[in-house]
C-alpha cells in the first residue's frame, strides 16, 4: 500500500480503477464525475444503482452483481461507503481516495448541497428526491448519518487500510478540498475526439 503524506501537496496521479470514500456530504460524487471526465473513464455510481423508486433498496445479491458486473471494466472510478459491496471494489481497485475532510467543511457541504436540492426538487436516482421532512425531522437524516459515520470512518478505515488484502491500493489520502483541487487539476486531460 503506498499512502501520501497529508501534509504535502505533492500527490500521485490515480489509476485506472479508482474507488472514492468519505462522509456523506464530502463531495465524493462530484469528484468521481469531474475524475472520470478528465482520465475518459466510466463513473459507477453506487447510490444510482442501490437505490430503486421511492428509496427502495435493491437486493443485497442483484447490488452485489450489479457492482461486480460495472467493475469487471479494466478502467472506472466509483464513488461511496457501501460496506455491502467493499470487498468487490477495493478488491479490484488500484487507487483509493479518502476524501477526509473536518467535520465542519463536510457539514456545510451537506448543509448546501441538501437545501439545493430540496428546494429545487432536483431528481436523484430512479425518481427519488430529498425533501424537507425526511432531511430535517427524521432517523433517516442525512445528517444524523453524518454525525454517526464521521467518527467511525475516521475510526475504520485506517485500519482497514492496514489489512494484508487492501496492501495493493495506492491511498490518496486528502485532508482539505484545497489539495483535492490542486490534484484534479494536475491530472492530464484525456483529450474527447471530435467527428
Amino acid at each position: 500500500m503506498h499512502t501520501n503524506n497529508p501534509r504535502t501537496t505533492q500527490f500521485p496521479p490515480p489509476g485506472q480503477r479508482i474507488a472514492i470514500i468519505g462522509a456523506t456530504g464530502s463531495g465524493k460524487t462530484t469528484l468521481s464525475q469531474q475524475l472520470a471526465e478528465r482520465l475518459g473513464i466510466p463513473c459507477i455510481e453506487l447510490d444510482s444503482l442501490h437505490w430503486l423508486k421511492d428509496w427502495q433498496e435493491l437486493a443485497l445479491d442483484e447490488f452485489r452483481r450489479q457492482v461486480q458486473r460495472s467493475t469487471a471494466q479494466p478502467a472506472w472510478v466509483t464513488d461511496g461507503n457501501y460496506t455491502k459491496v467493499r470487498d468487490i471494489i477495493w478488491q479490484r481497485a488500484d487507487t483509493l481516495v479518502w476524501l477526509d475532510y473536518p467535520f465542519h467543511i463536510v457539514f456545510g457541504r451537506l448543509f448546501r448541497r441538501t437545501m439545493q436540492r430540496v428546494f429545487r426538487r432536483t431528481e436523484l436516482w430512479n425518481g427519488n428526491r430529498e425533501d424537507i421532512r425526511i432531511t430535517f425531522f427524521s432517523t433517516d437524516s442525512l445528517f444524523v448519518w453524518l454525525v454517526k459515520s464521521y467518527p467511525k470512518h475516521k475510526r475504520t478505515y485506517p485500519a482497514l487500510l492496514q489489512e494484508p488484502e487492501n496492501q495493493h491500493l495506492t491511498v490518496l489520502r486528502f485532508t482539505h478540498p484545497r489539495q483535492t483541487r490542486q490534484w484534479l487539476q494536475n491530472i492530464p486531460r484525456i483529450p474527447t475526439l471530435v467527428e
